[in-house]
């Protein structure tokens, strides 16, 4: 870095922070901003300010949101006695684009890891019993990836919503193993969410 100027070496530093991106990826990155107009430039670091100051989680389901509730939480449209309960807010991105599922959403924000270091009480799942207990849910539908955190975590809620003879089920396999929901297909996670199972 000693090769730039300090605001640019400072800025491929950054950059080079975010996931997916190493060195080069960074330097072309800061590049691209450098080069382009300065309106343009302010806008990217207006947007990043935005999002930052003015996104919540949605003190129902946990999903990012401006307003709160979330327009999802708040819409009469919805099927408030199905809960599909996901492990981050872009899963529920995933799930929307396929235009079928119309009940609520539950954000975990992550799977139980035991070598990560994140158990049960890491995750959002008081709030999910607490719900599943108020507002008179028929189904937890859980949509956690199909990795070994993600059975972890769906075996630890099936247990957890048992004694509440709430049903269970968890979405079918249409997914490959160690995937994650955001990189599916919309057909691959709408037959996943129609072959949904029982647990």
């Amino acid at each position: 870095m000693l090769y730039y100027a300090k605001p640019i070496a400072r800025l491929i530093e950054e950059l080079s922070k975010l996931p997916s991106v190493g060195p080069k990826t960074a330097q072309r990155l800061a590049f691209y901003i450098l080069n382009s107009p300065q309106t343009e430039a302010n806008k990217l670091a207006q947007a990043i300010i935005d999002a930052k100051e003015k996104t919540r989680y949605c003190s129902l389901c946990n999903n990012l949101t401006e307003a709160d509730p979330c327009i999802i939480c708040e819409s009469q449209k919805r099927d408030k006695s199905i809960i599909c309960v996901v492990e981050e807010p872009r899963d529920i991105v995933a799930i929307e684009k396929t235009g079928e599922y119309k009940g609520l959403y539950h954000v975990l924000h992550g799977a139980i890891s035991p070598m990560d270091g994140i158990g049960p009480e890491q995750l959002k799942l008081d709030q999910l019993l607490y719900r599943a207990k108020k507002e008179n849910v028929k189904e937890i539908v859980v949509a956690t990836n199909p990795n070994v955190e993600g059975e972890a975590t769906a075996m630890y809620i099936s247990k957890l919503v048992k004694p509440l003879e709430v049903k269970t089920t968890r979405i079918a396999h249409g997914l490959p193993m160690g995937g994650d929901l955001e990189y599916a297909d919309q057909m691959t996670l709408l037959k996943a969410l129609e072959g949904r199972r029982e647990i």
